[in-house]
């Protein structure tokens, strides 16, 4: 089974500052992503991939394998590890005027979840496994960047789940923009 690790060879890894910025939101315990690297290798293609171990649950019991509730926790940490990369090297259009304080300071209240689905193909242990988040799609609409993603966790050990999340970013787009408008991801460079 191919290891969900990106196959680009340009990938772009993920400073240390850059991810403490990024899960600073989190208590100290559940800040699972460990590394993240990101790859742009066309303007169709910004994607994140990501080490993580969660050693205890934040929020039960030890459930002894990678839940719903940990994907969603994991998705939020690599997405927005991907964001801010994505900013902080102006790889897609539609954040290319941001700034590193405007993401940290709009980081929790204006990037929602829209739409989230997902599926374990198999048992997954959570001590130590891999991700990707995909950016398929980039959208603005009223002002709003809209973002069809998708993801995928697998460990050594042949565990597996996938999914599908739109994000948006309220009011993200740049200022004179308007209408809609749909950019397929968009990257700005690579």
């Amino acid at each position: 089974m191919e290891r969900a690790r990106a196959t680009d060879t340009s990938s772009i890894d993920v400073s240390e500052d850059l991810l403490g910025t990024v899960l600073r939101p989190y208590k100290p315990h559940c800040r699972y992503l460990k590394r993240a690297s990101v790859s742009a290798e066309r303007a169709e293609s910004v994607s994140a991939s990501g080490q993580f171990s969660i050693p205890e649950s934040c929020y039960i019991a030890s459930t002894g394998h990678f839940n719903a509730v940990e994907f969603n926790i994991c998705y939020n940490q690599l997405a927005y590890t991907l964001l801010a990369a994505c900013i902080e090297h102006k790889l897609v259009q539609a954040l290319s005027h941001w700034t590193m304080a405007e993401y940290r300071q709009r980081q929790l209240p204006d990037f929602l979840i829209v739409n989230f689905s997902s599926e374990f193909r198999s048992s997954m242990r959570s001590d130590r496994f891999f991700g990707v988040v995909q950016i398929e799609r980039v959208s603005i609409r009223r002002g709003s960047i809209f973002m069809k993603t998708s993801v995928r966790f697998d460990d050594d050990r042949g565990g597996r789940s996938q999914g599908e999340v739109m994000l948006a970013i309220l009011n993200g787009a740049a200022a004179g923009l308007r209408g809609e408008r749909d950019d397929p991801c968009a990257a700005a460079t690579a």
